[in-house]
């Protein structure tokens, strides 16, 4: 066996252990080998972060027009309903907004109670109901007009 040397200088220590400490870096690199460093992690954890809360607030802002637009159909589809109920029980189109009620059917009560209250409008005749039987001139005169306007 070699004899042994002491070592009294710090050169000659970094020498001796210089090896063995490359062997060891080396085993460290290849065993952390694709992971990230902990500042590059810190910087792409604020980037995910900002994205994340910038993403929240666009879905915030699409529910909120979702939202609003489900809204005006529900009321759109509602004015369509009243206006094609009101039209079936003879209500006015101008009174048609007055029908209250969610569903169809409460609508249609609604709408056949106001109906009672409106009643049928009454339809003028075509022509007179009365006949005048009047001797003269006169009648001979409406006689020909009555055969003029058949």
């Amino acid at each position: 066996m070699a004899e042994f040397e002491a070592i009294t200088t710090q050169e000659a220590f970094d020498n001796a252990i210089k090896a063995r400490l490359d062997r060891n870096t080396d085993t460290v690199k290849k065993q952390f080998e694709g992971y990230i460093s902990p500042d590059d992690f810190k910087t792409k954890t604020a980037d995910l972060n900002g994205k994340i809360t910038d993403l929240t607030g666009k879905l915030a802002e699409k529910d909120t027009a979702i939202a609003d637009l489900t809204a005006k159909n529900k009321a759109y589809e509602t004015s369509s309903v009243k206006m094609r109920i009101a039209h079936e029980n003879g209500i006015p189109y101008e009174l048609a907004n007055k029908l209250s009620g969610d569903t169809e059917e409460a609508i249609k009560k609604d709408a056949e109670t106001f109906a009672k209250f409106i009643g049928k409008k009454q339809t003028a005749p075509l022509g007179h109901a009365e006949h005048n039987h009047a001797d003269g001139k006169n009648a001979a005169y409406k006689s020909l007009l009555a055969g003029l306007i058949k």
